[in-house]
């Protein structure tokens, strides 16, 4: 998908939610969780079960979004859009362009962008956090993203690697809140072929990987200090299948990826708008060319909502 394209249908979901916006659209503030990564609703690095936008049950909402996360080697920007329908279908977009800075002169080709269009669709298909708040019923979700990796000069390293360009994951949430304690609870289980999130292809055949789906688990906690600030973290399981493939090409552990992990705080100070700054640690991200160095720094999220 080009960004032309992209961008098009971000400004169409922008479009769509805010003729939605008439309507008093009315959840509780944070409950309905901030764009992630890949533009749906949830922590920053993860899905939660809940649906983005401000609509609830008979009403139409949507977001849109901007990310910039700096780490000690790369920089990494996304913008997005999403839609949600009667607190239980949400539709979104997420455009994200990782600047690899030395990573890409370091293998001849300076300047490198690698840039991924996700498309996403989630269902509640079980419990309302809210209303289930006094209860152990979790809220439950099911979603499909489906990633598509932009061709740059990499394209011939991944294609020796055996990685594609393109991938689909699918995942489940269960998300509890407990509003009379002020806290929430998300567990989320992904398939996925993605290598560091897409950005570096799907799977990889070189050194006999079998390319297959690989389950992996994440996980997030919050706490709401105040009725429109909350704190809390996220762990998220990292698939390694290209480190395999980077030891029969030679390059020892020079593909290794490691888990992700934030510790966050999100300030919403009207029902229409909400910021998120988070301290992440991305582990290591093709430590061939950063001196094995922690991909640790600073992720920060404006988003507003309808």
């Amino acid at each position: 998908m080009n960004k032309k394209f992209a961008t098009t249908l971000i400004a169409a979901s922008a479009a769509v939610f805010c003729a939605g916006a008439q309507a008093d659209t009315g959840k509780l503030l944070l409950t309905g969780g901030v764009s992630t990564i890949e533009g749906a609703a949830g922590g920053g690095l993860t899905p939660w079960a809940v649906i983005g936008s401000n609509a609830t049950d008979g009403e139409i909402g949507g977001t849109a979004y901007f990310t910039n996360v700096g780490t000690k080697d790369y920089g990494l920007n996304i913008y997005g859009a999403a839609i949600g329908i009667h607190d239980r279908y949400e539709l979104s977009i997420a455009q994200q362009d990782l600047n690899t800075r030395g990573t890409g002169t370091a293998l001849g080709l300076p300047g490198l962008h690698l840039k991924q269009t996700i498309l996403g669709a989630k269902v509640r298909v079980l419990g309302d956090a809210v209303l289930d708040s006094d209860t152990l019923m979790p809220q439950v979700a099911v979603g499909v993203q489906y990633k598509t990796l932009g061709s740059t000069g990499l394209d011939g390293t991944l294609d020796a690697l055996g990685a594609k360009r393109n991938g689909t994951d699918f995942y489940v949430s269960a998300t509890k809140l407990f509003l009379g304690q002020s806290l929430l609870l998300n567990g989320t289980l992904r398939a996925t072929k993605a290598n560091q999130n897409g950005l570096l292809g799907y799977g990889a055949t070189l050194g006999g990987d079998e390319n297959k789906y690989s389950l992996q688990p994440e996980f997030s906690a919050a706490y709401l200090i105040s009725k429109n600030v909350a704190v809390g973290a996220e762990y998220r399981m990292m698939r390694n299948k290209l480190e395999t493939a980077g030891k029969a090409a030679g390059l020892g552990n020079g593909l290794r990826s490691e888990d992700w992990k934030d510790l966050f705080i999100a300030w919403a100070p009207s029902k229409n708008f909400s910021l998120t700054l988070a301290y992440v640690d991305l582990g290591v991200i093709v430590p061939a060319t950063t001196a094995n160095r922690k991909q640790t720094g600073y992720y920060l999220s404006a988003q507003v909502a309808f």
